[in-house]
């Protein structure tokens, strides 16, 4: 479970008591009780509260809050509130401001208007976090600690000279000395060499591309930064409460921050998730970030911290979720490893950039509200699952994904800009290229459970791997995914990987040097497509599919040929190939082809790795099970606007509802059931 304070699964929200008058509390915790809420965020953003002026401090709201809560059975998830500085702080030390690339300064007036690396801000902060830890560490609401908010949502990277100071002390720490940091970072181009550590700067604005390895450390030094936030101050909450679980909040697959790194020091792993109800693909887009989430983790349990009940406010245009896809989505959470559902917020705000964002509890009369009957719902239905915590799922793929390589991947200079890790769209046209999705999607779709990996990770219990765009790759992971196909895995790997080192650079003796002999190939050159550029590729069978983004000249070395390019200059050579490494296959994807190719191609897969394809599913209807010790759960999901009839392998009892099912399951449109099978 997610804290033994809260032997249920999780369901509140974030709660801003700060923002209403007192005589609303009561009404409010009333509310929360009615809609079966057990744990809320308090004090994200209540920092000016808290400490109105400099020294001053004023806990005596919270104090009461918290009171009320705990006399109402709803535990708090506590905030340290150093997520907003108050406006005071850049007023004493404007220099605590944050700094853009191109140096403009960024002011008080919205949120996370801080330098992660000012001194006044940590001091500040430390000081505030003290006392919380020491106020409220006894608390018998506490059940949660809640690090500061969105690390880096706004401000992922601060280019001032405090920055500057402190990305020299960490460069110094990486290299040792400016002769391996000059090597590094092949400074021998355009005359960059440095003499002395003070004439070195974070990557600002400059006439032309900056030095690629200069932006790559740059990047690794900012996650860094704001990690040394974060473990400063669980390091104060650790010491004045170790055994209250602590946690700061993700945003599925967000660039600037490596949350490979960060989850290893979290004691649960949180995000936040809004999906576009616009986009007719959100429900996968927000599959595979919930996979990513259990997968952070290392497979436990984790918690939706944030979405929204309706609707966001920052869109340019806020599409409402339809009547069940908020119950819809918050269970498909729950199927992927979620043992938390909370939402941002609890009041629906009347003031402030969020006040139509929805929330638990609309500007409307409640029970006026659809949404408030939907959140009732819910927390009805939550009630009803605590005998799967503690379940877990299964997944037999991996999908490879390092954080330094979509550093690297999507830095300037490459043969085309439009290779992406991430690229989200909901064009009905074919959208950009995508690296993770176009390998998720089919998988989805056909049912087959995924699991993230890092590429040194332990990748033994998996049957298939895949490896999209590992255009950066240290030795440690070449070598780990020669090893997983060497003991007989199956390896997916797609064009422009293993094309350079940590420090992003060409690896030497022909593309991809590292993975020549796994691979039985060689590549001679790339083909980057023009924008609207197409061609085809064609199967031994003689069926063409279209491809498009990019094309491989690949010289097989060994690899059979299981596809060649139509027409161009190329025409008639390899495009797909499968080799045998070992007691291991390794297959090889040089284009991007269209999305039946793929599906095709990892169907295959998947049955030549042992791995079951769902197959009895209508199509929109999403299937995943959660496994205890002596029970299996299946999570059945219709994301179709119209009613679906499914076919069951034998007896089962939905949870929800109570209602036993033979042979077949009827659901609504946007339904959802939770089967105890057997």
């Amino acid at each position: 479970m997610i804290s033994p304070k809260v032997p249920h699964v999780i369901y509140g929200g974030d709660y801003n008591p700060e923002q209403w008058p007192e005589e609303v509390w009561r009404e409010d915790v009333r509310l929360m009780r009615e809609a079966n809420v057990n744990l809320v965020s308090v004090g994200i953003f209540s920092w000016a509260k808290l400490e109105p002026r400099p020294g001053e401090h004023d806990f005596g709201w919270l104090d009461r809050i918290l009171d009320l809560l705990h006399d109402n059975g709803i535990m708090a998830n506590l905030a340290t509130a150093t997520a907003s500085p108050p406006p005071w702080l850049s007023v004493l030390h404007p220099e605590s401001l944050p700094v853009t690339e191109d140096g403009t300064i960024l002011y008080p007036g919205a949120r996370q208007h801080y330098c992660p690396s000012s001194a006044a801000y940590k001091e500040r902060a430390a000081d505030l976090v003290g006392r919380m830890a020491g106020r409220y560490g006894d608390h018998p609401a506490l059940a949660m600690w809640h690090v500061n908010n969105e690390y880096g949502c706004h401000v992922a990277e601060c280019y001032c000279d405090a920055s500057a100071v402190h990305f020299r002390g960490w460069l110094r720490d990486r290299y040792g000395d400016l002769e391996t940091l000059n090597e590094a970072w092949g400074t021998a181009f355009w005359s960059q060499g440095y003499g002395d550590w003070g004439e070195i700067l974070p990557p600002r604005s400059a006439p032309t591309f900056a030095n690629p390895t200069q932006q790559l450390d740059f990047r690794r030094f900012s996650s860094d930064a704001l990690l040394e936030l974060y473990e400063m101050e669980k390091g104060i909450l650790r010491g004045a409460t170790p055994d209250v679980p602590i946690t700061t909040n993700f945003m599925g697959f967000f660039k600037p921050v490596d949350y490979w790194k960060w989850a290893a020091r979290e004691d649960v792993v949180s995000d936040d998730s809004y999906p576009d109800p616009a986009d007719p693909e959100a429900h996968v887009r927000a599959a595979a970030s919930r996979d990513l989430m259990r997968s952070l983790g290392g497979g436990d349990p984790w918690v939706l911290m944030e979405q929204t009940t309706v609707r966001v406010n920052w869109r340019r245009r806020n599409a409402p979720k339809r009547p069940g896809q908020m119950r819809l989505w918050s269970l498909q959470s729950v199927a992927r490893g979620a043992e938390g559902i909370m939402f941002f917020q609890w009041r629906q705000s009347k003031a402030g950039a969020e006040k139509f964002h929805s929330a638990m509890v609309p500007h409307v009369e409640p029970k006026e509200s659809r949404s408030w009957h939907e959140v009732k719902r819910l927390g009805e239905d939550l009630t009803k699952l605590d005998s799967l915590l503690g379940a877990r799922g299964e997944a037999r793929v991996a999908i490879l994904l390092d954080w330094n390589n979509w550093w690297a991947l999507e830095l300037d200079s490459k043969p085309s800009m439009d290779v992406r890790m991430v690229a989200g769209s909901h064009s009905p046209d074919r959208p950009p290229y995508d690296a993770i999705y176009s390998f998720y999607k089919p998988l989805f779709e056909a049912n087959v459970p995924v699991d993230f990996a890092h590429p040194e990770a332990d990748l033994s219990s998996y049957g298939l791997v895949i490896a999209p765009n590992l255009y950066l790759v240290t030795d440690e992971a070449a070598e780990n995914i020669k090893g997983f196909v060497r003991e007989g895995g199956t390896l997916l790997m797609n064009f422009f990987s293993g094309i350079s080192d940590e420090n992003d650079h060409v690896r030497l003796g022909g593309y991809p040097a590292p993975f020549r002999e796994l691979l039985g190939l060689r590549v001679e050159d790339f083909v980057p497509m023009s924008e609207g550029e197409e061609n085809r590729i064609v199967a031994g069978d003689g069926a063409g599919y279209p491809c498009d983004t990019w094309a491989d000249l690949i010289h097989p070395e060994g690899a059979e040929t299981l596809a060649r390019f139509a027409s161009g200059f190329y025409a008639d050579c390899t495009a797909v190939t499968r080799n045998a490494f070992g007691n291991g296959l390794a297959y090889y994807l040089g284009a991007r082809p269209s999305g039946d190719y793929t599906d095709q191609l990892l169907r295959r897969l998947c049955r030549e790795a042992g791995i079951e394809v769902n197959a009895d599913a209508p199509p929109g209807v999403e299937v995943v099970r959660r496994w205890t010790g002596d029970a299996s759960f299946l999570f059945v999901l219709n994301h179709n606007e119209e009613a679906v009839e499914v076919g069951l392998r034998g007896p089962a009892k939905d949870l929800l509802t109570g209602s036993e099912h033979e042979r077949s399951l009827p659901l609504e449109p946007f339904g959802a059931a939770v089967l105890l099978e057997g």
